[in-house]
This record gives C-alpha cells, sequence and structure tokens, in this order.
C-alpha cells in the first residue's frame, strides 16, 4: 500500500542548502580528514621504521622492516576496520547514529596518540605495541565509515544528497595530504637539526638516534583533527530518519528538525505507526530482506570489495615508479630523514595531482549524472589504464618513456576518485532501509578492507619478478610478475563493471523512495522551507 510521507521528511528532502547542511558536512568530514591522516600516515614512516629498528651492520642496503612485519602493521588496521565497520553499523541501527558518533572519534584520539607512544625492550615489542594500537586506531576508523554516511545523507535534500556526502568523503584526500604535509615539515626539521650522512657514507650515523621521535610525532599528529571534531559531534541531533522510522518518535523528530531548520513541523505519530507496522521489522539476513535489496547488498558488497583490490593494490607500481623518475633514489644514497623527506613529497605530488581533483569531480556531477554513470566510469577509465600499463610496461619502464607511465598511474588515481572509490561509499547510504542503513552500509565497507588485505597484500607477493631474482632485496618469494599482476587487475575492474548493474540510481529521489519505505508526498510543495532561517546545532 502507498503511505505517505512524513511531513518531517518532505521538509528536509525539499530544503535549500543553507549553513545546516555545511556544518554537518564540516562535522562529519573533519572525522574523515582524521581517518585518512591516521589510515596512510604509516605509508609514509614505514621505511623509517625499518631503518631504525631492523638495521643490520654489514650490510649493504639500509634496514627494512621484515615483509611479514610491513603486512601486520598495515593489515591490522584494516582488520580493526573491519571491526568497527561491523559493530558500530549494526549498533548505528539499533542503538542510534549519534550515540556512539563521538565514540568513534575517541577511539581514533586514543589510537593516535598511543600509537605515537608504542614501546618495547625490542624492536619487535615496539612493533607488537604499534600493531596493537593500530587495530583499536582501525576499529574507530571503520566505525566512522557507516555512521558518517549515513548522517550525512539523513541530513541531506535530495537535490544535493550526494554532493554532500561526497564531500565528507572528499575530505579524505585533504587528510591523505595533510599527512604528506606533516611528514615532509617534521623530517625537514630534524634533518635540519640533526645533519646525517647518507647511508652508503656512513651506515651507523646515516639514521640518528633523534629519527626515533620523527615518526611518532607524524603519528600522535592525528589526534588533533580528532579532538577538534568532537565536541561538535556530541551536539548534533539525532537524524529525524532514525527518530521518526526506527525508534518511532515523530514528535522528537519534529521538534529536532524544526529547531533546526525553523519551521513548524508536526510529529504525526499515526503515519509513522502505520508506516513501520506496514514495513514490519525484517531483519538484514532474512528472507524478505533477500528479495527486497538482496541484490543491492551484493553489488555493493562486489564493488565495493572489487574497488579496494584495485585501488590498495596500485602500490605495486609506486615504489618502481617514484624511483625510476628519481623522486626517491636508491635508499643507501640518502640518510633515514632525508629518504622520509623525499616519500612523502612523492605522495604529496600524486595526492595534488590525481588523489584531490578525482574527488572535486565527483562532488561537482554525481548529482548530475548520477553515482551509477560515475561508478561505470570510473571501472572503465581504471581498466583501461591498467591493460595499456600491462601492455607496454617494458617499454614504458625505459628512460625516456617513464613519463608516460607517471602519466597514466596518476589517471588511474583520479578515475579511481572520479568513480568507485568516491560513489561506494556514497550508495550504500541511500538504497537501504532507514532500520538497516548503517548496518548495511557497515557490511559493504568490511568487504571494501577485505578488498585492501587481497590488494595490499596479496598482489605485493603476485608482483615480484617469478624467477625470485628480487627475493634477496625485498624479503618476498618469487611471484607472477608486475605485468601479469596489472591484466588480473584489469580483469576486476570489470567485475566491478558488471556489479555496478545490480544497484539502483538514486539521484534526485527521496531515500525512502529508494528503499521502498513510502510513497512521494501529497503534501502541497510550496512548504515554506526553502526560505527559513537555520537556528544553531
Amino acid at each position: 500500500m502507498a503511505l505517505e510521507k512524513l511531513q518531517v521528511l518532505h521538509a528536509l528532502d525539499v530544503a535549500d542548502t543553507q549553513r545546516y547542511h555545511v556544518r554537518a558536512v564540516v562535522i562529519a568530514g573533519m572525522g574523515f580528514f582524521a581517518d585518512a591522516y591516521d589510515l596512510f600516515c604509516i605509508t609514509l614512516v614505514t621505511k623509517l621504521l625499518g631503518r631504525i629498528y631492523y638495521h643490520v651492520p654489514g650490510r649493504e642496503e639500509p634496514g627494512r622492516l621484515p615483509p611479514r612485519l610491513e603486512a601486520a602493521i598495515n593489515g591490522v588496521t584494516f582488520c580493526g576496520m573491519i571491526v568497527g565497520q561491523l559493530l558500530f553499523g549494526w549498533l548505528g541501527d539499533k542503538v542510534g547514529r549519534k550515540k556512539f558518533y563521538g565514540k568513534t572519534i575517541m577511539l581514533m584520539i586514543m589510537g593516535s596518540f598511543l600509537s605515537g607512544l608504542s614501546f618495547g625492550n625490542s624492536a619487535d615489542g615496539v612493533m607488537a605495541t604499534l600493531c596493537f594500537f593500530r587495530f583499536w586506531l582501525g576499529v574507530g576508523i571503520g566505525g566512522d565509515y557507516p555512521l558518517s554516511a549515513t548522517i550525512m545523507s539523513e541530513y541531506a535534500n535530495k537535490r544535493t544528497r550526494g554532493s554532500f556526502v561526497a564531500a565528507v568523503f572528499a575530505m579524505e584526500g585533504f587528510g591523505v595530504l595533510a599527512g604528506c604535509i606533516v611528514t615532509l615539515v617534521v623530517s625537514a626539521t630534524f634533518q635540519a637539526r640533526f645533519s646525517a650522512p647518507a647511508y652508503e657514507e656512513d651506515p651507523a650515523a646515516s639514521t640518528p638516534p633523534q629519527a626515533d621521535y620523527a615518526w611518532r610525532i607524524v603519528l600522535m599528529v592525528g589526534a588533533i583533527p580528532a579532538c577538534f571534531t568532537y565536541h561538535w559531534r556530541m551536539r548534533m541531533p539525532e537524524t529525524a530518519r532514525y527518530t521518526a522510522l526506527v525508534a518511532r518518535d515523530a514528535d522528537k523528530a519534529a521538534r529536532d528538525m524544526s529547531r533546526v531548520l525553523q519551521v513548524d513541523i508536526t510529529g504525526e505519530p499515526d503515519k509513522v505507526e502505520n508506516i513501520t507496522r506496514d514495513r514490519g521489522d525484517y531483519g538484514a539476513f532474512s528472507r524478505r530482506f533477500a528479495r527486497r535489496h538482496g541484490a543491492h547488498l551484493a553489488g555493493a558488497v562486489a564493488c565495493w570489495f572489487v574497488l579496494d583490490v584495485v585501488f590498495y593494490s596500485q602500490n605495486i607500481l609506486q615504489e618502481g615508479i617514484f624511483s625510476d623518475v628519481n623522486w626517491v633514489p636508491r635508499a643507501r644514497t640518502m640518510s633515514a630523514l632525508e629518504e622520509t623527506y623525499r616519500v612523502g613529497r612523492a605522495h604529496a605530488i600524486i595526492a595534488l595531482c590525481g588523489t584531490l581533483p578525482g574527488y572535486w569531480f565527483t562532488i561537482a556531477f554525481v548529482d548530475v549524472v548520477g553515482r551509477k554513470a560515475i561508478q561505470f566510469l570510473g571501472f572503465a577509465m581504471m581498466m583501461g589504464f591498467m591493460l595499456l600499463i600491462a601492455a607496454f610496461y617494458d617499454s614504458l619502464i625505459s628512460p625516456g618513456r617513464r613519463i608516460w607511465l607517471v602519466l597514466m598511474y596518476t589517471f588511474t588515481f583520479f578515475f579511481a576518485n572520479f568513480g568507485p572509490n568516491s560513489t561506494t561509499f556514497i550508495l550504500p547510504a541511500e538504497i537501504f532501509p532507514a532500520h538497516l542503513r548503517t548496518t548495511c552500509h557497515g557490511i559493504s565497507a568490511a568487504a571494501g578492507k577485505v578488498g585492501a588485505i587481497v590488494g595490499t597484500f596479496g598482489f605485493m607477493y603476485a608482483a615480484q619478478k617469478a624467477d625470485g631474482s628480487e627475493a634477496a632485496e625485498t624479503g618476498y618469494p618469487s611471484g607472477i610478475g608486475v605485468r601479469a599482476s596489472l591484466f588480473v587487475l584489469a580483469a576486476s575492474n570489470a567485475l566491478g563493471i558488471l556489479f555496478t548493474c545490480f544497484l539502483p540510481e538514486p539521484k534526485g529521489r527521496s531515500l525512502e523512495e529508494v528503499c521502498g519505505e513510502g510513497a512521494e508526498p501529497t503534501i502541497r510543495d510550496d512548504t515554506d522551507v526553502g526560505d527559513s532561517k537555520i537556528l544553531p546545532l
């Protein structure tokens, strides 16, 4: 039976873009800024950790983290994220989006700060405590995914909802860039104060004792933006969609949104009762959910998994590209702090040229052409560039042609972000019913992080030369090589295109219309919401 829409939800859907929306984007976006900083900054100091804790006297090359330990330091954060995405996704539907919104930030603050205080009587002891603290950091970061995406989608109007959710996720790009900038500042400051020779000149002196403070400072700075976010998150009201459709408190939803929009809104408890009674209570693993949304969940899970396999596997080209274009020379020709500086600079260039522009193109076009079109385009372009790189790999790595490899690598990042890296975050927050929205987003995001583990570590092993010639230098066993790995990744993008077909297009539609929780409203469309004033949250 068709259901009239609640007045409070209609008011949110037709409201013009106002200060209230901008504030919600900033509050949720600053959390993602901190998420990205905390998640990616470890990559910038990994080489420094190897030099400090795993230096072997007499070796021609500087110390580096053992492959299994490097995998553990990065992988444990992904494992924590999987736990956080599933746990806080479920809690967001059970007790409310706002209830644990501050808790995730607290976990991030403590995880960032304590990671910088990692301790132990040996190198392995320090790495063990670092892994422990980064696991809990990952739980906080993971919990932020379903809560931030859902809160923003439920606050936004239907005309620009995609851009608002994309803007929250785009703060990830600024977080990555901030990590690079902090690394550059810290390493340059320490290098100027504690000058050290290159490793090939004096292996012992190339890593000054004070370098042990540098990586700790980089990790601990991640707690600062999270601290600023906590206060504002605690002041946000619960979303009207959760309060009305899940908690079934129509009067409170109307009061909260009347205060925010400064519009007289009635609670309509009878209508809420009708909607929730006709909807019924069904779980994410029920037959009813499988009939109505099973294909949507399968599409969201598969697309995010494939995307993260491809996105995180691009590291297989990164080190070679940085070395080939002389952004990061051979390790033995630099001191530890100089290498850290050059790694930070190389990542900053990629972030500025490929990562950030892709996010902001998504913001500009996601409500114009739609989520699925951008996702199709992103997967198709990544597949095309990876096929080109794989087909001409031997030629592209030869002197004089490496600039083409850098350009195609950068455009691959661009279309990942102006594509599925953004839309896989947006879509699960729009296509599922309110009482299962954060749960399904958490399941989809967790599948993505499983893909990140496969992409980061599976392809790091797979990309090693088949003849085993790199084993002595890298510590990895033989694999199928970079070229064959790129062909496999190109085929993975084709799967992403296929599973995108399972998803509905939410552009310009209310959340209730997309997921089938009600029909379009029969109340007048001239509700005076667009010209309403805003009260502070």
